[in-house]
């Protein structure tokens, strides 16, 4: 068998401390791999790629990435790279509790430490669930080695009694239907086999679908990398050639510094309101912006957002599904148009190692129902608008393509839940004194008092309204909402309640205001009143005393902010850590 040969590379690797030597301490760490099968001239000085999976069967949506996994490595090898596997915290959103978002940053920090101490060159992100993307490109930013994301892909249509059923949008329309003695519990019983029908994440324009429409549109995934759909025999493909892509990032310096500048950000942003996205996006592209240094706000959001029409006719905000977008030409259709619309940073660097507009300009759009042009947008002014007024000082976010229009000008009385266990215990109560022009207010679930930041925001409507014939009510809240989810809902309100944020000391009856066109948010109360109501305010939170849960509320920055951990801002970048032999 051969025995270890140096390789000469264009420049010295990081995995050449490891194993790019003769002293005993590269043979330590070379011998050790070897127990695997590897032979000798895999240590011959070629890239180590590190394959970063969060599959795990407790994610539903990233059970299938074992077989990308595979695809994955196939491509580095063939590129000449060594593939080395390793499994990261896998954060499920329909099983984790209290909240998948709770442990976003735990994900993020195993695999920024994971990559740091690793003998890695380059890495592939292989995500998919909602808080897997934004996790794994937050690691990689703070550790800047050559990263490139790889996503699941979205599941099939699901199909009941001839209807289209988004994951997600479905089940908060049939909840409310039930409710509403629309349907019978066995009708909705019926329905749920119908939701999940392939492996894949929410077939929605939900959080999964659009971060994973983020991570393109900032360029650190390959052109049309979104939509393909999960059981696509293409979607194998594009994880075969993002491995071969990424061992030439290595050899290139390719970084996520390097693609992830401002521009990359504004263009996300935009095609955030184009596609319809989720407001879930807003917490993680500032969290990732955060990573790479780059001072992204809540304004940048509301700014550059503002004027951008929504052109993908999806759910929640339309008729179709991924398995249609994929179908129509998928994201790079969206980024064509806004390239021809002037909106677009042309130049912008992605992994493929060139400009996104080469890499979108040549392409059609197949279906004009499901990717509309701008002439028959769904909503004229789409993106996520930032309101701010005295009932949140530092921003609050709502999602017009997803809201009623009626209500986007609203004033109505505030009738108030201190928290998720006041909401579901009351919500049903037919004494509650609530109608269809009250304001409903949640309190206590923002990153601190939920804790972890819940999608629960889009609280459902109390029977006695949806016996009505009412479908939405102006909502609001320091919470998420899911991105499948919809209806007039303000969202992130800052500072959150159990900080001791205006929120907190709203009560019921309080006259509260939403005017959308002017970004205000206001509780009819004077100053004075605020201010004598804050200063009495107490917290009725007990903090965590240990563990993660500590670590967590201890550290946690507002959602205006990313609700990232205040010492994990900043690339901290990717240093050879010392030997232990």
């Amino acid at each position: 068998m051969s025995q270890f040969q140096p390789k000469e590379w264009p420049r010295k690797l990081r995995s050449s401390e490891w194993f790019g030597g003769t002293s005993r301490d590269h043979i330590y760490h070379r011998s050790w791999m070897k127990n695997q099968g590897l032979p000798a001239d895999l240590f011959d000085g070629r890239p180590v790629i590190g394959i970063c999976n969060t599959w795990s069967q407790l994610t539903p949506c990233n059970a299938h990435l074992r077989d990308l996994a595979e695809r994955v490595a196939i491509g580095i090898y063939e590129a000449g790279g060594l593939p080395l596997e390793f499994p990261v915290f896998s954060t499920g959103e329909s099983s984790l509790r209290p909240s998948a978002m709770m442990y976003r940053n735990l994900a993020a920090m195993d695999v920024e430490e994971a990559l740091r101490a690793n003998p890695l060159d380059g890495v592939v992100l292989l995500a998919g669930c909602d808080k897997t993307t934004p996790a794994l490109l937050m690691g990689a930013c703070s550790t800047n080695i050559p990263a490139i994301v790889v996503s699941g892909g979205p599941m099939l249509n699901g199909w009941f009694r001839g209807e289209r059923v988004g994951s997600g949008t479905a089940l908060w329309q049939m909840s409310e239907e039930l409710k509403a003695g629309k349907i019978s519990q066995q009708d909705f019983l019926d329905a749920e086999q119908a939701m999940s029908r392939s492996s894949g994440s929410c077939n929605t324009m939900g959080t999964a679908s659009t971060m994973a429409s983020m991570a393109e549109a900032l360029g650190m995934a390959l052109s049309g990398n979104a939509a393909i759909p999960a059981v696509d025999s293409r979607r194998r493909v594009m994880a075969h050639i993002s491995g071969r892509r990424i061992v030439d990032m290595v050899k290139d310096d390719l970084k996520p510094s390097d693609i992830l500048t401002p521009e990359a950000f504004e263009n996300a942003i935009r095609v955030n309101a184009s596609i319809g996205g989720s407001t879930n996006a807003v917490i993680h592209l500032l969290a990732i912006a955060g990573r790479v240094g780059i001072d992204l706000t809540l304004d940048d959001w509301d700014r550059l957002g503002r004027d951008i029409p929504t052109i993908v006719n999806l759910m929640p905000s339309g008729k179709y599904l991924m398995e249609e977008f994929f179908y129509a030409g998928g994201l790079p259709v969206v980024l064509r148009m806004l390239g021809e619309s002037g909106v677009l940073n042309r130049d912008s660097i992605t992994v493929a190692g060139t400009s996104i507009w080469d890499e979108v300009k040549n392409v059609i759009n197949w279906n004009e129902d499901v990717i509309r042009p701008v002439e028959k947008a769904l909503t004229e002014s789409g993106g996520i608008v930032v309101l701010k007024g005295n009932l949140a000082p530092l921003g609050a976010v709502l999602k017009p393509s997803a809201a009623s229009p009626e209500l986007l000008q609203h004033k109505g009385r505030a009738v108030v839940f201190e928290d998720i266990d006041d909401y579901k215990a009351r919500i049903n109560d037919e004494s509650l004194d609530i109608d269809e022009t009250c304001v409903m207010v949640l309190k206590n679930c923002g990153p601190k008092g939920y804790p972890g930041m819940a999608e629960v925001g889009n609280m459902g409507l109390p029977p006695k309204v949806l016996r009505q014939g009412i479908t939405d009510m102006v909502r609001i809240s320091d919470a998420r909402m899911s991105g499948t989810a919809y209806g007039t809902v303000v969202l992130h309100t800052t500072p959150e309640a159990a900080a001791g944020g205006p929120l907190a000391i709203v009560q019921n009856g309080d006259i509260i205001a939403l005017d959308v066109a002017n970004r205000r948010l206001h509780l009819d109360i004077s100053d004075e009143e605020l201010n004598a109501r804050l200063s009495q305010w107490t917290s009725n939170i007990v903090p965590p005393a240990s563990g993660y849960a500590k670590l967590f509320n201890d550290h946690i920055q507002g959602a205006d902010t990313g609700a990232d951990f205040d010492f994990l801002k900043g690339c901290r970048g990717s240093p050879i850590p010392k030997d232990s032999h």
